[in-house]
């Protein structure tokens, strides 16, 4: 591989910067109120070299989306590599999840608004999303892959995007979480989990074994 040379990596220094300045005046002026043109004069770059790194503020968003998944990715890597009980796999990333994310929750909420709009790109649903949402995907089909539990085949498949779902909702709930260090929502996790636990280690009973297919059809009924 070769190596950069010093301009792209002050290419890539300069676009870290643009990013990192976004983010903090995201965090203290909202995202409504800053404006590409603001960014650019804190970070010390022309508007148009700003434009040149990332086209609008979106754009700047779906990096915040990939490098907060990669944050949670690393922050995971401990515990999916020593944890193979299926519980404590997803109580620990959804955790991690929690806590690598404290310092972006006040421009989460007043974000919210902004990302909860079905056909605005920065919903996590959205095709522009997908990137960060693949990644997350994929990191909770660790979570089943790794685990020692008994699943059933049908079910392991679809659980990956099942459990992110589920995160989605555990992220709804953070948003509006006013309890110091988010505390509702670890609690949240510490209830819920233990039930996702039950349901996918009965999933593989000959007794609950059509319910889980039912529930599949449904699934894949849905996404057509």
């Amino acid at each position: 591989m070769a190596e950069a040379t010093p301009r792209t990596r002050g290419s890539d220094r300069t676009r870290e910067v643009i990013a990192e300045t976004a983010l903090r005046l995201f965090r203290e002026r909202g995202y409504e109120a800053t404006t590409m043109r603001a960014i650019a004069a804190e970070a010390g770059v022309s508007v148009g070299n700003a434009y040149y790194y990332f086209a609008s503020k979106e754009v700047l968003v779906q990096a915040y989306y990939d490098r907060a998944q990669s944050e949670h990715e690393a922050a995971c890597e401990r515990l999916l590599a020593t944890e193979h009980r299926f519980a404590a796999r997803l109580g620990g990333v959804l955790r991690e999840w929690v806590r690598v994310s404290e310092p972006y929750h006040g421009f989460a909420v007043k974000f919210f608004k902004h990302a909860a709009e079905p056909s605005n790109p920065l919903n996590p649903f959205s095709a522009e999303s997908s990137s960060a949402r693949d990644a997350s995907i994929d990191l909770y089909r660790r979570v089943v892959e790794g685990s020692a539990d008994r699943i059933d085949a049908e079910l392991k498949a679809e659980l990956p995007e099942l459990l992110w779902l589920m995160s989605m909702g555990v992220v709804l709930f953070w948003v509006h979480d006013t309890s110091e260090g988010c505390r509702r929502t670890y609690r949240l996790i510490e209830l819920t989990v233990p039930l996702v636990d039950r349901l996918v280690g009965l999933s593989h009973l000959p007794g609950l074994r059509g319910v889980a297919r039912d529930f599949i059809a449904g699934i894949h009924e849905l996404r057509e």
